[in-house]
């Protein structure tokens, strides 16, 4: 039996580990973490210090059970939860269940953290264990319970007020703001005109181009041209004085140098993933865990092959830099060294030099060498890695930058000047290994590379043509993942680790969504965000979440204790939530708004957020007894929709003509989304029908279609409730609680009753709400049959109906419930105010 017991957080992680240690040691894993806040109100009391209630997340009971059997039988007990401040809390945590279960009396508690899964770095924790830090406890259960705080009581606000089922949080809300303030600042942008000239110029060495720099005697700017008529004025008159040449009149050249960008911290590496690899900040975070934990190196068994994945620091230990150095020494030659290892300074206040830069464990892994041991994804983000580190440790870039200015002085109106540059590569260095990507590009990225002829001053070079061109100013960009992670980092809003799961977050809650790779706000997402900056505009400013960051950091130093921390923030943020619980109104909070009126009735035409998602009115709800309702189109917005656009929103349902029964068609738009209805025939749009254009033969075929799909929806029906139906996935069994496969071998048609009982046996339950309650109210009905038989002689049956009518408007909620799950985009027919 092993004397030893180390937990770590994942499986894998301890597959790996658990190698390094020998028979002495047992390594279980605690899966994550191993208690949480209880899911109701009342789990933190700020009445009595915040104390906060926990409980085991169920999941991992299982897991926290099977620890506490080994540490009943182990002499010494190793945490060896990650390094951070999330790692801390699950070591504490469970120190506290094996301390409550009486598991720890007479037995060493250790702490070993270490930034790498190698033997060397596993074995030098073990060997000198520390305490469990309190300070990092306090600063992760204040995190904790501000999250809960806000997340209990602000969500509710947002479920009177904007819709339900939204949640607002701490971190994501500033977020959401970001986003969708950017969104307000495109949609207010004016764009401008203005025209950039150029001159196409002839040279034997190659052609090459040069831009106006100087018009009329002084420097030429970029709104001095707004219209076609003065660019094309201005371009005739550069024609006419420079009669087919360009003079050179002045040759500069000015060599620089690039140094390399540190090695990776956890925003760093999301970034250039996102911008390099396409990859989200969950994909990222989730693929560098798995080589975190180990990779199966064929002979070599489990390795980990990259360092600790959440840091902010940018140091790398001296170990790392002496092979690092020996690697480049050995691949790109001593040239490629500089002559001290290079040093990187966190920006970062509360980065922990202790902790390392994300790193190979060993440069000498070649991403080659590895390659065929690793997934596509894995493959990717290794090379990624381990070219950004050995670049950080390499020689700086040289580059030249040559430019050219070549004057014009008889231009009506003064003098003239063009100018070319172009930048050249003297010595790649680092670059011959890695560079850094960039959201935008720069003029200086585009001089780069482009190589000028030899010039000297008083040279002509020909002229083939001057051009004007026209362009319009453009507005910022959405943000794209890394974009929005840079900003979040640069505000101070959040930590590296969390920007993960923040995007998660927003787009899990259809707040924003994902248009060519951007973050777009929905209106539901707007309207949050707009409520929250309006009455809670302290807690979604900027520089309160960073400052409440930087007071959680400091708790996590030993500089700040958390409980006067928590105080601060509590008792101003309950009075504002119970003051705008009163006082704000529904229509504003959902951002409503009033867009003209109807030309044929004179009502006010308006738009709102509803439980379904944002609609068009016609009339007041306060003035006229019957109101028109209508959902906004796919891409449409409340925020940005107009009066023409909204009234044609009204023009459904829109009647086709009739079938070849007599029966009418006609197209609408229902819950479900848009619909053709023949008689009482109804059948879905495809994808790529528009109702407000499709016409009666294709609305035809639909039907036909959906009625084909019903004629040969039952295979065979055998009258007790057991049927083999033709489903979206192909023919299936179904009893109506349980579904079940047919063995690809076996004709649906010649299946006998006893088969399909004996594969619905073997099948497993359906999951979820709806067949729940079916299962139960099954199992209920011989209960309620015999209790109705017992009733008293006489009695009314007023209890039975009245049970009946619950059920019945049960049914019909979790048939509403089940509506808004299929879409949140779609008002039904009829839409609340």
């Amino acid at each position: 039996m092993a004397k030893n017991l180390l937990i770590v957080e994942s499986p894998a992680k301890a597959k790996t580990i658990n190698k390094y240690l020998g028979k002495d040691f047992q390594v279980l894993a605690s899966y994550g973490h191993v208690r949480d806040l209880k899911p109701k109100e009342g789990a933190v009391d700020p009445e009595h210090g915040f104390a906060m209630a926990y409980e085991i997340i169920e999941r991992n009971q299982k897991h926290v059970d099977a620890i506490a059997k080994a540490a009943q039988v182990a002499d010494d007990i190793y945490l060896a939860t990650d390094l951070d401040r999330e790692g801390e809390a699950i070591s504490w945590h469970i120190s506290e269940i094996l301390k409550q279960r009486g598991l720890t009396k007479g037995k060493q508690l250790h702490r070993v953290v270490f930034s790498e899964i190698t033997p060397k770095a596993i074995k030098a924790a073990v060997a000198q264990p520390r305490q469990l830090s309190h300070d990092l406890v306090d600063a992760q259960q204040a995190r904790r319970a501000l999250d809960y705080l806000v997340g209990f009581n602000l969500s509710p606000v947002l479920w009177r007020k904007v819709q339900r089922g939204l949640s607002a949080g701490r971190v994501q809300s500033p977020a959401l703001r970001m986003i969708v303030e950017r969104e307000e600042e495109i949609e207010a942008f004016v764009a401008r005109e203005y025209w950039s000239v150029e001159a196409a110029l002839r040279h034997p060495e190659g052609d090459f181009s040069a831009r106006l720099t100087r018009l009329h005697g002084k420097k030429f700017e970029q709104f001095d041209l707004t219209n076609e008529a003065d660019a094309m004025a201005a371009r005739s008159a550069l024609k006419e004085a420079a009669r087919g040449r360009l003079t050179v009149s002045e040759v500069g050249s000015k060599e620089r140098k690039r140094r390399p960008a540190p090695p990776f911290t956890t925003s760093t590496l999301q970034q250039e993933a996102a911008r390099k690899l396409g990859f989200s900040t969950s994909r990222t975070m989730k693929v560098a865990q798995g080589l975190y934990e180990g990779v199966s190196l064929g002979s070599e068994g489990n390795v980990g092959l990259i360092t600790y994945m959440r840091t902010d620091s940018v140091a790398l230990s001296e170990d790392a830099v002496g092979e690092l150095r020996q690697l480049i020494a050995r691949d790109y030659g001593n040239k490629a060294l500089p002559d001290h290892a290079q040093a990187y300074k966190s920006k970062s206040k509360n980065a922990q030099e202790a902790h390392e830069a994300i790193r190979p464990t060993s440069a000498m892994r070649t991403p080659r060498e590895v390659a065929s041991f690793l997934n596509d994804e894995q493959r990717k983000l290794y090379e990624l890695i381990w070219k950004r580190t050995v670049a950080c440790q390499m020689i700086h870039a040289t580059l030249n930058t040559v430019s050219v200015d070549f004057a014009l002085p008889h231009v009506a109106g003064g003098d003239a000047a063009f100018r070319s540059t172009g930048t050249t590569v003297v010595d790649p260095g680092f670059l011959a290994v890695y560079e850094e990507g960039r959201d935008q590009k720069s003029a200086e990225d585009d001089d780069e590379g482009r190589r000028l002829p030899k010039l000297e001053v008083g040279e002509q070079v020909a002229l083939h043509d001057i051009l004007a061109e026209q362009h319009f100013t453009e507005p910022p960009p959405r943000y794209s993942e890394a974009s929005l992670v840079k900003a979040l980092e640069e505000h101070g809003i959040g930590r590296p680790s969390t920007y993960a799961s923040i995007i998660q977050v927003l787009l899990n809650r259809e707040y924003v969504f994902l248009d060519s790779r951007r973050f777009k706000p929905t209106d539901v997402g707007r309207a949050v965000s707009k409520f929250l900056t309006q009455h809670f505009t302290r807690y979604v400013d900027y520089d309160f979440t960073a400052k409440l960051e930087d007071e959680l950091d400091a708790v996590s130093r030993g500089e700040e204790a958390w409980v006067p921390l928590m105080e601060r923030f509590w008792q101003p943020f309950k009075q504002q939530v119970e003051e705008k619980t009163e006082t704000v109104d529904r229509s504003e909070a959902t951002g409503a708004r009033e867009l003209g009126t109807d030309p044929k009735s004179g009502k006010p035409v308006s738009v709102r957020l509803g439980r379904y998602g944002p609609y068009a009115q016609i009339g007041d709800k306060d003035q006229d007894e019957k109101l028109q309702f209508a959902s906004l189109r796919p891409g449409q917005s409340m925020h940005t929709i107009t009066l023409d656009e909204a009234l044609e929103l009204f023009k459904l349902p829109r009647k086709l003509g009739l079938s070849e029964s007599g029966e009418e068609v006609s197209v609408g738009v229902g819950r479900f989304g848009p619909f053709v209805k023949q008689g009482n025939t109804y059948a879905s749009l495809k994808a790529e029908d528009d109702p407000y254009t499709i016409e009666l033969p294709r609305a035809l075929q639909i039907v036909r279609e959906k009625l084909e799909l019903l004629a040969n929806r039952v295979i065979q029906d055998f009258g007790n409730g057991v049927q083999v139906l033709n489903g979206r996935f192909g023919p299936y069994i179904t009893d109506g609680e349980k579904n079940a496969r047919i063995p690809k071998d076996q004709d649906p048609k010649t299946l006998t009753e006893a088969q399909c009982v004996e594969l619905l046996a073997a099948a497993p339950v359906k999951k979820g709400r709806a067949a729940a309650k079916k299962a139960a109210a099954k199992r209920a009905a011989p209960a309620a049959k015999k209790a109705a038989a017992k009733k008293a002689p006489g009695e009314k049956p007023a209890a039975k109906k009245a049970a009946a009518k619950k059920t019945a408007t049960k049914k019909t909620a979790a048939k509403k419930t089940a509506a808004k799950k299929a879409t949140s985009k779609k008002p039904a027919g009829k839409a609340e105010a």
